[in-house]
């Protein structure tokens, strides 16, 4: 059932890179109101379930450090999107299962199933496929910035995952707390970037932040809360892998909404993923007793 509840969380948050596409505000505006409207839904959210929050200060702090590191990946993933595209910036960022893995062996000593072994790799192969790198019909403005600051995305992602599974102890409190003092984070972070290195337009325009607010409701709310309510339950790497349901959603999404050609190359790296996924959510990316669903000690 926690599997399910993540992947539904996971098809959430597909629509993000849509909906960014469709507000088409500045990447910093983006990352920053998407926070923003989340936060009073959140909160609200938080004070029915106060009195069942446990958590010390320092694990709240490491809430928020994660909610910074997400400011950082929101807003280099939404310059990707508008380099490549919202399918092609999603797939990109989904690398993040391969600093996931290597994190979840070293930190939590997971030892990876056999069968995820040989999935990993032909999820990677798949990956770079659906990418299109190197070949002429490759879809994007910028396709070679966009699969730089992609990678980037994904590197900074993983360090948002790994930072805030370590802040969703499920003996301590309800997820929203920890996604409510994360996304505080990510909206501070994404100001302070977006003054710094972008521009953030603060006046609201229609249909524009139509848009982001859909964005907060469905991505930034209900998929983060659903994928943070099983982070502690499922193992790191098992929750990275069942986040890869997200790129080939939004690569759907991407051509239904805004006509994004996929290559038969990209179709190829599609289907390679999809068998990776459904190979270690049916058998478990990791072999059982080797993990504490505690997470972080």
């Amino acid at each position: 059932m926690i599997r399910l509840a993540a992947t539904a969380g996971v098809v959430c948050i597909s629509f993000s890179a849509i909906l960014v596409r469709a507000a088409n505000v500045s990447p910093s505006t983006a990352a920053v109101f998407r926070t923003l409207y989340a936060i009073p839904l959140l909160l609200a959210m938080w004070l029915f379930v106060k009195s069942r929050d446990h958590r010390s200060m320092r694990t709240r702090i490491v809430a928020v450090a994660a909610g910074l590191v997400l400011s950082v990946d929101l807003t280099v993933w939404h310059h990707s999107i508008s380099y490549i595209g919202a399918g092609l910036a999603t797939v990109l960022a989904n690398v993040q299962v391969v600093f996931v893995g290597l994190a979840a062996r070293i930190i939590w000593k997971e030892r990876p199933a056999r069968s995820t072994l040989w999935t990993l790799p032909l999820m990677g192969v798949g990956l770079v496929l659906v990418s299109g790198l190197g070949r002429s019909d490759a879809y994007g403005t910028n396709p070679v910035l966009g699969v730089v600051l992609g990678g980037a995305t994904g590197l900074t992602y993983a360090g948002f995952l790994l930072v805030f599974r370590t802040a969703t102890r499920r003996d301590e409190a309800p997820a929203v707390g920890s996604l409510l003092d994360a996304t505080i984070g990510a909206a501070a972070g994404s100001l302070i970037l977006g003054e710094l290195f972008g521009s953030i337009a603060f006046r609201p325009t229609w249909p524009a932040h139509g848009w982001l607010v859909l964005l907060a409701v469905v991505a930034q709310v209900a998929g983060w809360l659903l994928i943070a309510t099983a982070l502690p339950r499922v193992p790191a790497l098992e929750t990275s892998v069942l986040l890869l349901v997200q790129p080939l959603a939004a690569m759907v999404w991407g051509h239904l909404f805004f006509a994004e050609t996929v290559s038969w190359v990209q179709g190829v790296g599609v289907v390679l993923v999809i068998v990776g996924v459904v190979v270690v959510s049916t058998r478990g990316a990791t072999d059982a007793g080797r993990f504490t669903a505690q997470g972080a000690a």
